[in-house]
C-alpha cells in the first residue's frame, strides 16, 4: 500500500505536464492561426485600397498610369435602311512620360479594328483597320490651387483604315484638352478636341469636326466605378450631331499577378447623323494595368 501511494504521484506529474504541453501547443496554434488571418485582413485591405487608387486613376484620362485599353462598341441602325450593324475594337494604349520636374506628357493612341455590315444598300461587309487617332497632352503634375487636373496638347488623323468605307484617306491635325478634378470619390470633367483635314484624298470628302466628352464618375472603396458618360461629335461639313451616353459600370481586380479593369454597359444615340448609328448600343471594356513599379 505504501509502495503504491509513492508511484501515484510519481506518475501524475508527467502526465500534467503533457497536458500543459498540449494546452500551450494549442494556444500557440491558435495565436498563429489569429496572427495569418490578421495579416490576411490587412493585406487584402491593402490590395483593396490600391485597386480603389487605381480606379480612381483610370476615372482620369491624363493619370500617370500605363494602360492598355481594349473598347468593344456594339452599334445597330445604321444606314438609311437601318438595317446596318458595327463592331468597333479600339485598342487605345495610354503612356504617360516624365518630361521634368514639373511636366508630364501623356500619349494616347486609338486604333479601331471594324466589323461591320450593310451601312447601306449593296455596300456587304467590311472588315480591317479605321482610322488612328494619336493624341498628345502636356500636363502640370501638381493640380491648380482650385484642384482642377488639366492637359493640352496636339491630336493627328492617321488614314490607317485598309477599307475606303472604314476610313476618311485623310490626314488631319488639330488641339485637344482634358479638364477635370477629383474629389472623394467622384470625379467629373471632359475631354475635347477639334480635328480639320490637311492632306488626303482630294476625292474624300473634308475632315472639320468636334469631339465633346462630359464624363461623371463615382468610385466605391472597392473599386467599382460607375460612369455616366456622353461622347459627342459635330460634323461641320454636313453640321450634324452624333451623340452616344452611356452608363458604365466597372472593376478594378486581378487576374493572377495582373491587374486589370472590366467595364460594361449600355450606350443610347440620343442625336445621330443621316445614316449613322442610333438607338441603343453597347460597349465592353478590358483594361490592363501598368501601375508604377509593378
Amino acid at each position: 500500500m505504501l509502495g503504491n501511494s509513492r508511484s501515484e504521484p510519481e506518475s501524475l506529474v508527467p502526465i500534467g505536464q503533457i497536458l500543459g504541453g498540449m494546452m500551450n501547443t494549442q494556444r500557440n496554434t491558435l495565436a498563429l492561426v489569429l496572427s495569418g488571418f490578421l495579416l490576411s485582413m490587412a493585406s487584402s485591405a491593402k490590395a483593396q485600397q490600391s485597386n480603389e487608387e487605381l480606379a480612381k486613376q483610370l476615372a482620369n484620362p491624363i493619370s500617370s498610369l500605363i494602360s492598355v485599353p481594349f473598347q468593344l462598341n456594339w452599334d445597330q441602325n445604321i444606314g438609311a435602311a437601318d438595317a446596318g450593324e458595327r463592331l468597333t475594337l479600339n485598342v487605345q494604349p495610354v503612356i504617360p512620360f516624365d518630361i521634368s520636374d514639373d511636366w508630364n506628357l501623356i500619349t494616347r493612341t486609338i486604333l479601331p479594328v471594324v466589323s461591320q455590315d450593310d451601312i447601306f444598300p449593296g455596300a456587304g461587309s467590311q472588315f480591317g483597320l479605321g482610322d488612328t487617332v494619336q493624341s498628345l497632352w502636356f500636363s502640370p503634375k501638381a493640380p491648380t490651387s482650385n484642384g482642377w487636373i488639366w492637359g493640352a496638347g496636339p491630336a493627328f488623323l492617321l488614314p490607317t483604315a485598309t477599307d475606303e468605307l472604314l476610313g476618311t484617306d485623310k490626314w488631319g491635325v488639330g488641339p485637344t484638352g482634358v479638364a477635370l478634378k477629383q474629389q472623394g470619390p467622384f470625379t467629373f470633367g471632359g475631354l475635347a478636341n477639334h480635328i480639320w483635314s490637311v492632306a488626303g484624298d482630294s476625292d474624300r470628302a473634308d475632315v472639320n469636326s468636334t469631339f465633346l466628352q462630359p464624363f461623371f464618375t463615382y468610385t466605391t472603396p472597392s473599386a467599382w466605378s460607375f460612369t455616366a458618360v456622353a461622347e459627342a461629335t459635330y460634323d461641320w461639313e454636313s453640321e450634324q450631331w452624333s451623340v452616344p451616353v452611356g452608363l458604365i459600370t466597372g472593376k478594378v481586380f486581378r487576374l493572377g499577378s495582373q491587374t486589370v479593369q472590366f467595364n460594361f454597359g449600355p450606350r443610347y444615340y440620343v442625336e445621330h447623323t443621316d445614316g449613322g448609328p442610333e438607338g441603343l448600343g453597347l460597349r465592353a471594356v478590358f483594361i490592363l494595368l501598368f501601375p508604377t513599379g509593378h
